[in-house]
């Protein structure tokens, strides 16, 4: 065998065992998700029956019916349930509410503060930004009983206001990131601006932030995933039923069992059509989430 030839069965056993890869690693991501999906569409009296089967022998619908509340009670019952239901149309408002909220004024602040740590100059600037690059290293648990406190003063328990407060403004890594971004950007063209007679104001908002829309928008993605998927701060400061998420909706439904025993295939109906949303949103802007990671800069 030459040369060439030993190069290209090497290039192909390389190929081969990088496909091999990535394939187990997709078998372990995607596995997870298959299996819920499986289990919402699972018979109760099945799941244990049936727990080493892909696919199970029998598929129903009615476990999204009876986490929906469509089905009597008693129906659910005698289906293995308990009865209980989520209130699905308003857990949902309430997580849109929560999530929209927070991702709208967090994208537009973390920009603004990513923006002046990035051009503008004032005493301690970079200080600041330090300051603000160790509130990362700082779990977000120890920040959950000091702002407990704070809401609680304030009278926002129970309240919108409460559930976003702690997120509504900015976080040290949304400003970090734009703050990274803001950077890549050649000064040449604000200063062109600046020469035609654009304000700053004008020049951030008129022609900065049109240039920066994957940045936008993997921020947006990525902070309305993470306060639709949050569980305990809207647990603990809104615990009234007309304000759950759906998160926390989930949580009650599946503490809500007479004999400590889950209701596995009614929780995972309810944990598909929680996670719809969210994927519906990062199927279409997943790919500005890629690009911004090859980001370097505008020429």
């Amino acid at each position: 065998m030459n040369r060439i030839d030993k190069y290209k069965a090497e290039s192909a056993i390389s190929r081969v065992l990088i496909i091999a890869v990535i394939v187990l690693l997709l078998f372990i991501t995607l596995f997870p998700f298959y299996w819920v999906i499986r289990t919402s569409f699972t018979p109760h009296n099945l799941i244990f029956a049936e727990s080493t089967k892909m696919i199970p022998s029998t598929l129903t619908m009615k476990n999204y019916a009876r986490v929906l509340g469509l089905i009597p009670a008693q129906e659910a019952i005698a289906l293995g349930g308990t009865g209980q239901h989520v209130n699905f149309l308003i857990n949902l408002r309430n997580s849109l509410v929560v999530a929209i909220l927070t991702t709208v004024f967090q994208v537009l602040f973390c920009s603004m503060a990513g923006y002046g740590f990035a051009r503008l100059e004032f005493p301690g600037r970079n200080n600041i930004f330090y300051l603000i690059l160790g509130a990362m290293m700082v779990p977000g648990v120890v920040m959950m009983i000091p702002n407990f406190v704070f809401i609680r003063q304030l009278k926002l328990l129970n309240t919108y206001a409460g559930i976003v407060a702690p997120a509504f403004f900015m976080t040290p890594y949304g400003v970090f990131f734009m703050r990274q971004f803001f950077l890549g950007i050649n000064k040449e063209i604000e200063e062109a601006a600046y020469l035609d007679g654009a304000g700053q104001y004008k020049t951030f908002f008129m022609i900065i932030l049109p240039l920066m829309q994957t940045a936008l928008v993997t921020l947006a993605v990525t902070t309305f995933i993470n306060s639709w998927n949050d569980y305990m701060w809207p647990l603990i400061v809104g615990k009234k039923e007309e304000l759950r998420t759906l998160t926390v909706a989930l949580g009650v439904f599946r503490s809500q069992t007479p004999q400590g025993q889950p209701d596995w295939s009614g929780m995972m109906a309810g944990t598909v059509l929680a996670i719809i949303p969210a994927m519906i949103i990062y199927s279409f802007m997943g790919k500005k989430i890629v690009n911004s990671i090859g980001f370097n800069g505008f020429k």
